[in-house]
């Protein structure tokens, strides 16, 4: 592992990786390691306690989410969205389910159409970021605009379709979403480090969000994305945190059956497949890799575990790229 590690750091150079790097295998850590600034106007160092937002990486959040209100009975995975709901979306197709939504084949409009946008920042030109603190402020965004296909016909990633699904748990658990998994996920897999945060009220050791240009200049990410994170991304994790989580998953102290979540429900492409919040590779025709991501102006995040070794890797970023190139890198040793 030392040549792991000294890997590691020449690459951290040469890309100027900023962020933390948790690596498990059983009981054993491998790699615990940060990088680069927190705060670079402050000189505050990131460090193995640094929270760092997660985007997109949080949908397994929502998805397990889900699925503990189906264990309890209060919804099932094939629950029409116009009988979960009482919201109205007019043009949405009728036969949209909860699977549907939590496998990106609802053909629901969203509300970053990467097929129109090419700038996540161009959304808060009409919809300033400061507005959107709750789940129904994403709303406006999406839901008097038409449907993209009809449900199942295809898998097309969506984020609108998660927040739906964060409508859907709070109006089903009678809690704010945020307090829900809160509750129900971070407390109980002791991911004390973590939740939900807005830009304008960060706690300690939080990593600010760093946008580089070529030139050498940067800015933060505040003005780049929702105030405050909720069902779809935008989540604040510990490294060592996001590893306690897949250990919770794994060992079952979050659901009574994990398998609907970890089966390949949509193949996406190549060995790629896609369960419910959560990124399934083959290798072979065998589960290589259960993993998730997010990128934001600002963060990249890869987590994932190799079920075949019982290894979990966390890597955090406050910068807009990077986490990928260490998790290639990584990914030699496992």
């Amino acid at each position: 592992m030392n040549n792991l590690t000294n890997q590691l750091e020449k690459i951290q150079k040469e890309i100027q990786f900023a962020g933390s790097i948790f690596v498990k295998q059983d009981e054993m850590v491998h790699v615990q390691n940060s990088f680069g600034y927190a705060n670079r106007a402050d000189a505050i160092r990131n460090e193995k306690q640094t929270r760092f937002g997660i985007a997109s990486g949080c949908k397994l959040f929502t998805a397990v989410a889900i699925a503990q209100l189906a264990e309890a009975g209060k919804l099932r995975f094939d629950t029409l969205l116009r009988d979960a709901l009482d919201i109205s979306f007019p043009h949405f197709h009728e036969d949209v389910t909860i699977h549907h939504l939590l496998t990106h084949t609802s053909g629901i409009p969203d509300y970053f159409d990467e097929e129109v946008m090419d700038d996540f920042e161009e959304l808060w030109i009409k919809n300033p970021m400061y507005h959107i603190r709750r789940l129904h402020d994403f709303l406006p965004l999406f839901q008097n605009e038409q449907q993209k296909f009809i449900p199942g016909e295809k898998f097309s990633y969506n984020n609108a379709g998660y927040i739906v699904l964060g409508l859907i748990v709070e109006k089903v658990s009678g809690m704010v979403f945020n307090d829900y998994v809160q509750q129900n996920i971070l407390d109980k897999a002791g991911m004390r480090n973590s939740g939900y945060f807005a830009l304008d009220a960060l706690p300690a050791r939080t990593a600010i969000g760093y946008i580089d240009y070529e030139d050498g200049t940067w800015k933060t990410n505040m003005y780049s994305l929702p105030i405050q994170g909720g069902s779809d991304g935008g989540a604040f994790v510990t490294a060592e945190d996001m590893v306690l989580f897949w250990e919770a998953l794994i060992q079952d102290n979050l659901l009574n059956d994990k398998t609907i979540l970890l089966t390949p429900h949509v193949h996406e492409e190549d060995n790629s497949y896609y369960g419910y919040g959560i990124w399934i590779e083959k290798q072979e025709n065998e589960i290589y890799k259960y993993h998730v991501m997010g990128y934001d102006p600002g963060v990249s995040f890869h987590s994932a575990y190799y079920p075949h070794k019982n290894v979990t890797v966390a890597i955090c970023s406050n910068k807009s790229k990077g986490a990928y190139a260490m998790l290639l890198e990584l990914e030699k040793s496992c």
